[in-house]
């Protein structure tokens, strides 16, 4: 059980690494292509993904969760740039999945 954990784990530490990888690219393309710097917040692209859901993820996490999670921890989330939120997330992922190697003991 422990072992389809650490690779689900393993498996999404990956597709948030490769999310990343792919928005950091879209990024910098889009400022080289525009001679500034343009990073798009992760907050535009849900809103772009999901129009009809999204203004109701505030009032479902304040009256659901906790008012608390929405202000300062989901707000701050939203406006960093899109590979800043999914790579910590994609490394946390892919260490909680790590194979741990077994050392054998040697006695002499």
């Amino acid at each position: 059980m422990i072992s389809v954990l650490k690779f689900l784990f393993r498996l999404l530490g990956y597709a948030c690494l490769a999310i990343a990888i792919i928005a950091g690219i879209s990024d910098a393309s889009t400022s080289i292509a525009q001679s500034q710097v343009q990073l798009v917040p992760l907050g535009q692209v849900l809103y772009d993904f999901f129009p009809d859901t999204f203004p109701i993820l505030q009032p479902a996490i304040e009256r659901h969760v906790h008012p608390f999670l929405w202000d300062p921890v989901v707000l701050t989330l939203l406006v960093w740039p899109v590979w800043a939120v999914f790579a910590p997330l994609g490394l946390l992922f892919l260490w909680l999945g790590a194979r741990r190697r077994r050392r054998q003991v040697q006695f002499a």
